[in-house]
């Protein structure tokens, strides 16, 4: 069994991360973590660096979870790339992080989550950051 996760270095990629590990632990799978860059910008900070990925390998990694890494460049949109591998990997789940947007953002921008969980064919876990408690 494999959990797809589509990971940013934000704070929203790292509650995805975390809930695609909690996820393989308690279903025995292994994670496919999926990052790629919008295919309309030059710069995007949610393409991660090598260092990026690698803590977060390391992170699922001991927790006992296997992990495969991939990168998309950016051809497609983020939520093509993403259908496209869990149809290609033959993932039973896809654990995303959602942000909080405005309804005029979703509009004018669309949402890759709504994308996602409207035509993914596996169940998909949509999570959002925990509250902060300081």
């Amino acid at each position: 069994m494999k959990i797809l996760v589509g990971y940013v270095p934000t704070p929203e990629g790292e509650a995805a991360l975390d809930a695609a590990a909690a996820e393989a632990v308690l279903r025995g799978a292994s994670v496919l973590l999926l990052n790629t860059s919008r295919g309309d910008a030059y710069l995007d900070r949610r393409y991660a660096s090598a260092d990026e990925l690698a803590t977060a390998e390391a992170r699922l990694r001991e927790r006992g979870v296997e992990v495969t890494i991939q990168q998309a460049d950016g051809g497609n949109d983020v939520a093509t790339e993403l259908l496209k591998a869990a149809a290609a990997e033959d993932v039973a789940m896809i654990v995303l992080g959602l942000r909080r947007r405005s309804p005029v953002g979703k509009l004018i921008l669309g949402s890759t989550a709504q994308r996602v969980l409207l035509e993914s064919p596996v169940p998909v876990l949509a999570v959002k950051v925990p509250p902060r408690h300081d």
